[in-house]
C-alpha cells in the first residue's frame, strides 16, 4: 500500500516538474528518506501526508473495492458515453472519479487519448493515466487500448469538443 501511495504522488510530483530532491526539501524531509521509504512496507504518517502537501495532494480514507482489473466493457450505451463525455468534460483533476468510472487501464486508456488533444492539460491527463495504469502513456500499451476499447476518438472527441463549446 505505501509503495502504491509513493507511486501516485510520484506521479503528482512529475507533473509539476519535481525532482525528488526538490519535492523532499519543500515537504522538509531529506532526499534519503525519500529514497528509503521506496524500499519499505511503512511510513510515519507525518512523513507521508509532508509528500503529498507539497504535490497538492491528500490523505484520505476510502472505498476498500474500487473497480480495477482488466475488464474493458464490450460496448458503450450512450448512457455510458455520457458518463464518459461528462467525466471528460470535467478534466483530470478528480483522481477518485476516474478510479471509480470503470476498469483502471480502461480509464487510463481514455487518458492518454484525451492527452492526444492540443491544450495546456495534456501533462496532467498523462499523469493521471500513469496514476490509473503505470506504463499506460506507452505507445505499445495505448495501441492495444485502441484495439480493444469501444471508445472509437473519431467520435468520441469531437463530441467532447462539442460539449465544451456548448458549456
Amino acid at each position: 500500500m505505501l509503495n502504491q501511495l509513493l507511486d501516485d504522488l510520484t506521479v503528482r510530483a512529475r507533473a509539476q516538474g519535481l525532482t525528488d530532491a526538490e519535492w523532499s526539501r519543500r515537504a522538509g524531509l531529506r532526499k534519503e528518506t525519500l529514497s528509503r521509504l521506496r524500499r519499505r512496507n511503512d511510513c510515519d504518517l507525518r512523513t507521508l501526508h509532508a509528500l503529498a502537501r507539497e504535490v497538492g495532494a491528500a490523505l484520505a480514507v476510502g472505498d476498500a473495492s474500487p473497480v480495477s482489473g482488466t475488464a474493458f466493457p464490450d460496448t458503450l450505451d450512450r448512457d455510458d458515453e455520457a458518463q464518459l463525455l461528462a467525466l471528460a468534460a470535467r478534466g483530470p483533476a478528480n483522481v477518485h472519479a476516474w478510479k471509480h468510472a470503470g476498469s483502471r487501464d480502461f480509464m487510463a486508456g481514455l487518458a492518454v487519448m484525451l492527452a492526444s488533444e492540443r491544450g495546456p492539460d495534456r501533462p496532467r491527463w498523462l499523469a493521471l493515466a500513469e496514476q490509473l495504469h503505470p506504463g499506460a502513456t506507452h505507445p505499445d500499451a495505448f495501441q492495444a487500448w485502441l484495439h480493444r476499447s469501444p471508445v472509437r476518438p473519431s467520435r468520441f472527441l469531437p463530441m467532447l469538443d462539442a460539449m465544451r463549446r456548448h458549456a
